[in-house]
């Protein structure tokens, strides 16, 4: 069967998932394709032979993170944009723009592969696509019915996304089921709703079998666009300048290998698989943004966390992971300094509730069954 592949590209999260899931379905015996811009194209294209770019659909930032009103604003008006990587300010297109222009890269490459099913992760363009190609569609997601931090004035554009999402085929959810949610607040309350019967939780796409390590470092693992980078890093280093920890820090940057020292901060550019899961294993605990991978990174290595949320998703799993005992949010340096403090005043308390969290997300294999649930609807359809 021919599988077709998109995804969001806010972030590699999304990305991150779909790599595994590909090479699962392909060593299955399907064919598969991928559409997708920005960095998540070059990361893909390295490993898969049909990956083909598309137009990014993207948030507006600086590098003082995700600016929420000028997204707003974005949807419709292009507006100027430093670009921090080239030293030098564009012009970035509205949002709507980029959906036309994602939307006739989708329908032009359907009409190419003429897939047997699309799955998406966070791409609802794509959703439309499929439904109006009558292609069944797999949507994965951890940001459904947010009932967490949205703005109200931004319900009617969930509505019309929501139009999309209830008319595909399965709804997969990759986390934990109730009451051990990580995107509980992302996800929402989903009783009586028009997805109720079409999702599946069906835990992280990553093994969560617990991995114990040392207490060496404070372990920053940066991910996100570069203006939500930029917003942690600014926030971090006048901090942990001063500190007689050893801190180790990862800029996420892919592709891209360098190293520098500030007082007891190591600062890389990047870290391979391998040296990220030294990293993580080896940390007393962990300081992030909250995005949904390195949470269930921080449960598979029972890590005690700080999160510094830069946007309200993030923020949403910041504040479950909070209220299960696992993680301490900041929002500033003073919050910081503060749930540092905290963070080694109780740190074993911290680390016992990550155990528990532990022990119930390792139940679920989320890979496992989402490749058995696409196999199940192809077995339908044929």
């Amino acid at each position: 069967m021919r599988l077709l592949f998109t995804c969001s590209e806010l972030g590699l999260g999304h990305v991150s998932r779909i790599i595994p899931l590909g090479k699962r379905l392909e060593c299955a015996g399907h064919e598969v394709f991928f559409l997708l811009g920005g960095k998540a194209y070059e990361l893909l294209k390295k490993e898969f032979k049909n990956a083909y770019p598309c137009t990014p659909i993207v948030w507006y930032e600086n590098t003082s993170g995700i600016v929420i009103p000028a997204s707003i604003i974005n949807i419709l008006f292009p507006l100027p944009v430093f670009n921090s990587e080239k030293k030098q300010f564009e012009i970035k297109s509205s949002s709507a723009m980029e959906v036309i222009h994602r939307s006739y890269d989708l329908r032009a490459k359907i009409c190419d592969i003429a897939p047997d099913m699309l799955i998406a992760d966070g791409d609802v363009a794509a959703l439309r696509m499929a439904i109006k190609q009558k292609i069944p569609s797999v949507y994965i997601t951890n940001f459904l019915c947010p009932n967490y931090g949205l703005m109200h004035f931004l319900n009617f554009g969930k509505s019309i996304v929501d139009q999309y999402v209830k008319q595909c085929t399965k709804i997969v959810i990759p986390d934990n089921p109730p009451p051990y949610t990580i995107a509980d607040y992302n996800i929402g309350n989903l009783t009586s709703s028009v997805f109720e019967n079409k999702i599946e939780y069906v835990g992280a796409f990553m093994n969560t079998t617990l991995i114990q390590g040392s207490n060496e470092h404070i372990f920053v693992p940066i991910s996100g666009p570069i203006g939500t980078r930029s917003k942690i890093l600014k926030t971090l280093l006048p901090i942990f300048q001063k500190t007689l920890s050893k801190v180790v820090i990862s800029l996420g940057i892919p592709g891209k290998k360098t190293f520098a020292k500030r007082g007891n901060c190591e600062i890389y550019s990047w870290l391979s698989p391998i040296e990220r899961h030294d990293a993580m294993k080896n940390a007393k605990y962990v300081i992030f943004s909250g995005g949904h991978i390195t949470c269930f990174e921080t449960v598979k290595y029972a890590k005690p966390s700080i999160c510094i949320p830069t946007q309200p998703e993030q923020d949403g799993n910041a504040t479950k992971l909070h209220n299960l005992g696992c993680s301490i949010k900041a929002k500033n340096q003073n919050d910081l300094v503060k749930a540092l403090q905290q963070m080694e005043q109780n740190h074993q308390e911290y680390t016992k509730n990550l155990l528990v969290l532990n022990q119930f997300s390792s139940r679920y294999n989320g890979l496992d069954r989402t490749v058995e649930i696409v196999q199940t609807i192809l077995n339908q359809t044929c």
